[in-house]
């Protein structure tokens, strides 16, 4: 048996002015054939699922081409051309193979095309046809649409965020395509979509972790081989994001289309409980020192690179040195200018510099200080966090300065903070400090749950903030929540208001 991989990953954040180039793919991964192979095995994502499963049971996994790039602004034409022929290219040189797994996201957007996923497995149909089963990996922040149902035989979502089940869904799709060509199942899919939009929603805290049980008791029948929460991604304009549900059964459609909209109306009843406070950045320092115990995680949702942003924001920081932190930490802050310099001047010297705030003015101003240039690396290291352990991770060159009271690393590549290991390797135990400040939404909390005391989310102006009336939606089809709050859901061809 011989079953085709690939890979093509991105969360495409169209409120941002970074357009993303093939460039942007290349930074980070653009790999093709058993390069694939040495890069993700044993490692814990979905392509490391796919080699690990498929070494385990002797299955021949045929590498193809993947490529990932950092969330950021929308695709290129050009960018989206590439990527596509690049796949199709290496599908094509591969012979007698009966299935393909694919890693994608689910969130991806092109120039004139506002489903990068759908017109992936749409050029991946055409070129196999549609005898061969095509079984994918997706992102629960996937705007999930018809056409990816319509092209795939079995779309896998993560159900956990931090994603630290990417591995296993990888796993699982190589057995599920295994039974699909035995011919055990033959899958069913129903997805049902919700006029909803909602904010990075943690699944380690209730509702989302609410819906999850939900979702979990429903697959206990023999028949439903998956049933999943799709968050969405809220930070892309197009016409239909949000939240969906999707349900594979094993031949039973009706089953799986009354599963979905059952799920789909209990989030509904949820909804205002994805909407909590958060404080302001000052708001969460101040909690913080009112605490009793270390580390104190405050992580700044509204700048999370993880969705888009620019890395570089300054809201967070600029509190801190207000405040006259001691004692604190903050890790990272994008700004491969101040890198440069730091590496030039070298260890032990003073530098006066404009930190951050060099993307746009959203995200805060430049922060004038002078810092002592205590640690210098090249910003490499092995990811340790559950959510993708064992990854060479590479930032680029960076420096830890120390700016009165508080440590601050800067990176040259933009990245949100998974772990403590871009701390330890500028010599910063995060344990001993009061505070410790990163960039995330929640992806963090895998590394940073079990060393932390308390976690505080802060949020302030940001491409990824959780004030989603922020953004300017102006390609709804249709009324969504929380813009419209009066708005009718169909459960079973009956109109209802909750």
């Amino acid at each position: 048996m011989k079953i085709l991989i690939g890979q093509i990953a991105h969360e495409t954040n169209t409120f941002s002015s970074v357009k993303t180039t093939v460039e942007s793919f290349k930074q980070w991964e653009w790999l093709h054939g058993d390069e694939v192979i040495h890069r993700h095995r044993k490692v814990r994502d979905y392509l490391g699922g796919m080699i690990d499963r498929g070494e385990e049971i002797g299955i021949e996994v045929v590498p193809t081409f993947s490529s990932f790039a950092m969330p950021s602004g929308i695709i290129t034409r050009e960018t989206y051309e590439t990527i596509i022929n690049e796949l199709i290219e290496n599908i094509q040189t591969a012979a007698e193979y009966e299935a393909i797994c694919l890693a994608l996201h689910g969130a991806g957007v092109a120039e004139d095309v506002d489903d990068l996923e759908g017109g992936i497995l749409h050029a991946v149909r055409e070129v196999v046809g549609d005898d061969i089963p095509i079984v994918v990996t997706l992102d629960l922040h996937g705007n999930i649409t018809e056409q990816m149902v319509q092209e795939a035989d079995v779309l896998l979502g993560v159900n956990y965020y931090p994603h630290v089940d990417s591995y296993e869904r990888g796993i699982e799709a190589i057995d599920i395509t295994k039974q699909i060509l035995s011919g055990e199942i033959q899958p069913k899919m129903s997805l049902k979509k919700l006029p909803l939009m909602i904010p990075t929603s943690t699944t380690n805290l209730s509702p989302a972790a609410d819906i999850n049980r939900l979702c979990w008791a429903r697959e206990e029948n023999d028949s439903i081989i998956d049933c999943t929460f799709f968050h969405g991604f809220p930070y892309t304009n197009i016409p239909e994001p949000g939240v969906t549900v999707l349900t594979i059964t094993n031949n039973d459609q009706e089953l799986a289309n009354q599963t979905s909209e059952e799920i789909a109306l209990e989030i509904w009843n949820a909804r205002e409980k994805f909407f909590p406070h958060i404080d302001t950045p000052s708001e969460g320092i101040n909690k913080a020192l009112q605490i009793e115990g270390h580390p104190i995680v405050i992580n700044e949702t509204s700048d999370n690179p993880g969705g888009g942003t620019p890395g570089d924001g300054t809201h967070l920081l600029s509190a801190m040195l207000e405040a006259k932190l001691d004692n604190a930490c903050f890790g990272f802050i994008y700004d491969p200018e101040v890198v440069d310099i730091a590496h030039t001047k070298g260890i032990g010297s003073l530098i006066e510099i404009e930190l951050g705030g060099k993307t746009d003015d959203m995200h805060g101003k430049p922060v004038q200080v002078k810092a002592y240039v205590k640690t210098l690396t090249d910003g490499q290291f092995i990811q340790s966090s559950p959510m993708g352990r064992g990854a060479k991770v590479d930032f680029g060159k960076s420096v830890r300065l120390v700016v009165g009271g508080i440590d601050i690393v800067v990176c040259s590549k933009r990245s949100q903070t998974l772990d403590e290991q871009i701390f330890l390797l500028h010599g910063i135990d995060v344990t001993t400090y009061k505070i410790v400040a990163l960039k995330s939404s929640q992806h963090f909390r895998a590394g940073f749950e079990p060393l932390a005391h308390s976690i505080i989310s802060v949020d302030s102006p940001g491409l990824s903030s959780f004030n989603l009336a922020s953004f300017n939606h102006t390609r709804l089809n249709k009324p969504v929540f929380p813009f419209n709050k009066d708005i009718e859901f169909l459960e079973k061809d009956k109109l209802i208001k909750k």
